[in-house]
């Protein structure tokens, strides 16, 4: 297990990593230090061939509060108000842009930019009883970061609920709007998310990042522009050897031993 500082990096059958927030004491804030580390866990494990799947969890009671508000507060300055959202986008970025799937492994509470970070993975699994907000009207701060990555995620009139009243939504009404996938028992969590990660790791890699970055830059364009551009990344696709592997493993009915190339 390698640490960065509250962040921690577990394997997990080998092809499977788990980055975890470890810093119970402030509820897994999203504070300077915390983001630059995630920031560099992520392109650690983006960069290690033998990581397939990325699996993001919060240590102790929950996932993550979100900022931590004892470090805004001590800011007072304009500049480093922008660096920390500056850096906090930065995060999110790079998981949706990133070359490998993430999924978000949520207990207890995921509010603020901790339900940002939920949102920009590109799956979400939680227990039963996870709740999450976007609370930022409660103390005068209105969730602008965070509702980027939920609006991508959530429609707007049940967005804009949250938003505005700042309430907790339950897990099955996160799974309802779209938030988050599903939820089970807290004793099953963490089977079902690793069973899934398995199936996901079963796959070619290059063809789940073609995939991945095929499908969240479609998702901004234009229909007739997403037909040009996403008939291009198929025929790419076509191109490598895992696409002829694959199809003439079907056709002869049999595994496909993936290249990744």
């Amino acid at each position: 297990m390698e640490s960065l500082s509250n962040i921690k990096i577990k394997i997990l059958d080998k092809e499977i990593a788990s980055i975890i927030i470890d810093e119970s004491k402030t509820y897994n804030s999203l504070s300077f230090r915390n983001l630059g580390d995630l920031i560099k866990a992520f392109k650690n494990l983006d960069n290690d061939k033998n990581i397939k799947v990325i699996i993001i969890e919060g240590a102790g009671k929950g996932f993550s509060a979100g900022h931590n508000l004892k470090e805004v507060n001590g800011l007072k300055n304009r500049a480093k108000y922008q660096k920390l959202f500056n850096l906090c986008s930065k995060l999110m970025l790079h998981i949706v842009e990133g070359k490998k799937p993430v999924i978000a492994k949520v207990h207890g509470a995921a509010f603020a930019a901790g339900c940002q970070l939920v949102a920009s993975c590109d799956l979400a699994y939680s227990t039963n009883d996870a709740i999450f907000a976007t609370p930022g009207v409660n103390i005068g701060l209105f969730c602008s970061t965070p509702m980027v990555a939920v609006s991508r995620k959530v429609n707007r009139k049940r967005l804009m609920k949250m938003l505005l009243t700042g309430e907790p939504i339950k897990a099955n009404y996160a799974k309802e709007i779209g938030l988050i996938n599903d939820h089970f028992s807290k004793s099953k969590l963490d089977n079902e998310v690793l069973k899934l990660s398995k199936k996901i790791a079963s796959k070619s890699n290059l063809t789940i990042k073609i995939g991945k970055q095929t499908f969240y830059k479609q998702l901004e364009m234009p229909l007739r522009k997403a037909y040009a551009y996403t008939s291009k990344m198929m025929t790419q696709n076509m191109m490598a050897m895992d696409a002829k592997e694959g199809i003439s493993a079907f056709l002869e009915k049999r595994k496909p031993i993936w290249k990744n190339k």
